[in-house]
């Protein structure tokens, strides 16, 4: 970067931007979130085996579905660029075009949602639980259809500067979510007791609803861009441009999400009460990690807008305030795991649950190690979000590959299995493979003296 002056701005300054920009995005993650907990904590009140056969089912579909986002997340700044200039034909042919690649992704993964159980057997779970996780995602298969309609009209809206109403639809979505739930897992209201089956019959339901309100609201915003005109045409110039900045995002989500799915799959070999801890702590955990995220995004935007004006003194300035930001907020978390661990499990819990007492005893143990996973994944989100404000996405995706796949896959298995440690072994490699990255592209992004200097 060639060295332009620009007068440094206070801390507290650069700390009250990066708070304005950054807890707008951390309640809509949280609010996405929402959708999730609402689930785990019902069925962890229904019963054990139909709380572990969503998280295994749960994980497996996040691994899809990340993937198949990866284009709808590279629409945004398609769209922004396209819309600045006034191009509105470019902006309806990019986006229609999304849409066909991410329902033609639905189309290429709905066999395995469909054979959920066969593939949960042949994984070595246990009978029950890949039984209920397969019923699971048999119908959330069905989900991906308007999960991923919402991510592309959340990325166009975003895009034109409307997020404002996509965070009111996701709110709107994860309370209904829940009232549903309320009613088709329990056979409350008159509504048959579906068990696991309901909550994902809650979540089709929500998630077309928001689906259409978006639409709706998109297509009510910005007429001018006749959005849905000529659907059903191809345009094989945007599809295959699309489809060339898509598959990079998707692959480097994937990096991470398929190695906490991973997780799962190795704490299910040990059993379903094991199984049952994780997610409840897994969750508790990804709570927390939205705060991070929303951070992150806030230090993306912060370093993009230093690196373009050349003011490194700032950029370096920002980046401190962001990485303190977020340990502050680990520190926080991790006294909160450590001193109040029953109370956070028992949000998730039956008190009648037979199984009761060796959750809590296991999840106080995997909760003590999440107080270092917040430290190491607050860390290696915001130094990842750096480094793309500074355009730097390749070096940064094969260090994530290599130390979530490398280091944490390995490390979990050999602490689970051949070190006897079971389920906390498998939480251990998970520290191991976030510090890994959070080491890696820590040290990329603050030895770049060309960039910070």
């Amino acid at each position: 970067m060639t060295h332009v002056f620009h007068p440094p701005k206070p801390y507290r300054t650069h700390l009250k931007t990066l708070m304005s920009l950054g807890l707008p995005l951390v309640g809509v993650n949280l609010a996405a979130m929402s959708v999730q907990i609402i689930d785990t904590i019902m069925l962890g009140r229904y019963n054990i085996e139909a709380l572990a056969g969503a998280v295994l089912g749960g994980s497996f579909y996040f691994v899809l579905f990340v993937m198949g986002a990866g284009f709808s997340n590279a629409l945004m700044p398609v769209i922004a660029a396209d819309a600045a200039a006034g191009h509105d034909v470019q902006v309806r042919r990019t986006t229609r075009m999304t849409l066909w690649l991410s329902m033609l992704f639905v189309g290429v993964t709905l066999p395995l949602t469909l054979n959920g159980e066969a593939i949960f057997l042949a994984l070595g779970q246990e009978e029950g639980v890949a039984s209920e996780a397969g019923k699971y995602l048999w119908l959330m298969g069905f989900v991906m259809v308007p999960a991923l309609l919402i991510n592309t009209f959340k990325s166009y809206l975003a895009a034109l500067e409307r997020a404002q109403i996509v965070f009111w639809v996701t709110v709107a979505s994860a309370v209904l979510n829940g009232l549903l739930n309320y009613a088709f897992i329990f056979g409350n209201w008159g509504a048959p007791e579906l068990g696991i089956v309901g909550a994902a019959l809650g979540s089709l339901i929500s998630q077309i609803v928001s689906a259409v309100v978006l639409l709706i609201y998109a297509l009510r915003v910005a007429p001018e861009q006749k959005l849905l005109q000529r659907l059903w045409r191809p345009d094989w110039e945007a599809f295959w441009a699309m489809f060339a900045l898509g598959w990079p995002v998707g692959l480097t989500s994937l990096a991470e999400v398929a190695l906490f799915s991973a997780s799962a799959v190795m704490v299910g070999w040990v059993g379903a009460v094991q199984l049952a801890a994780h997610g409840i702590v897994l969750q508790i955990a990804s709570v927390t990690f939205m705060v991070h995220l929303g951070l992150a995004h806030a230090a993306t935007v912060r370093a993009g807008n230093a690196f373009g004006r050349k003011d490194s003194l700032n950029l370096r300035r920002g980046a401190l305030v962001a990485s303190l930001a977020s340990a502050a907020f680990a520190l926080i978390c991790s006294v909160l795991f450590i001193t109040a661990p029953d109370f956070l499990i028992n949000l998730f819990l039956d008190p009648l649950e037979p199984a009761r007492d060796q959750v809590l005893a296991l999840g106080a143990t995997l909760l003590v190690l999440a107080a270092l996973f917040q430290l190491a994944d607050g860390g290696q989100a915001i130094s990842l979000g750096l480094l793309r404000g500074l355009q730097d996405m390749r070096v940064p995706m094969i260090h994530a590959t290599i130390s979530y796949w490398l280091v944490g896959l390995t490390a979990s298995y050999i602490m689970a299995f051949p070190l006897g440690f079971g389920a906390a072994g498998v939480w251990a490699g998970l520290v191991a493979g976030l510090a890994s990255a959070w080491v890696l592209m820590g040290l990329r992004f603050w030895r770049q003296k060309s960039w910070l200097r």
